[in-house]
């Protein structure tokens, strides 16, 4: 999978997580606690208040289903880490079948990172009401101003930004590294 495509498809899952009324299905997704980052430094850090993005080192899954190890290596990648794909994917338990639950992903993301760094958050309903996509929003800016990767699973169907549809309904794990 070429950068380019997957940058797209990263940023509108962004867009997807982070406008109101845009889940189509059931996300879940692992984030950093709060940080003590001031907010004024935060906003100079900001591209025009209303974007960020982090620097990742992008690697494509190497099979079909190590979509959950591979989010969460290119999550860590934004902190310097270079963590071994199929070592995460013994710890989380995945299979052919996937990574089962975001649960698996999250005490990988915190034994790199640090006790209680990171913490996973479901929507259960098939479409997110506008309060639970607030907070979503809201952790996925607070999270990637404090200098960390989002780890999401999205289920649903989403459109890029170039009007490509894509389909998620079994799930498909990504790392969120930025916002607009």
């Amino acid at each position: 999978m070429r950068t380019d495509i997957l940058r797209k498809t990263v940023l509108t899952a962004t867009g997807v997580i982070a406008t109101a009324g845009g889940i189509a299905g059931p996300a879940i997704a692992a984030h950093a606690a709060p940080t003590t980052k001031p907010a004024a430094q935060v906003q100079t850090d900001r591209k025009g208040h209303s974007e960020r993005e982090l620097n990742v080192r992008y690697q494509a899954q190497p099979n079909f289903y190590y979509c959950g190890p591979a989010a969460t290596r290119n999550a860590l990648s934004v902190q310097g880490k270079d963590i071994n794909v199929d070592a995460m994917a013994r710890e989380m338990g995945t299979t052919e079948d996937g990574t089962n639950s975001i649960n698996d992903i999250t005490p990988v993301l915190n034994k790199e990172t640090g006790k209680d760094v990171y913490r996973s958050v479901e929507i259960k309903d098939r479409k997110a009401d506008d309060k639970q996509t607030d907070k979503l929003r809201a952790d996925v800016v607070e999270t990637v101003d404090g200098g960390r990767a989002v780890v999401a699973n999205i289920a649903g169907t989403a459109v890029d930004t170039d009007g490509n549809t894509h389909s998620f309904e079994g799930g498909h794990y990504i790392s969120v590294v930025g916002y607009r």
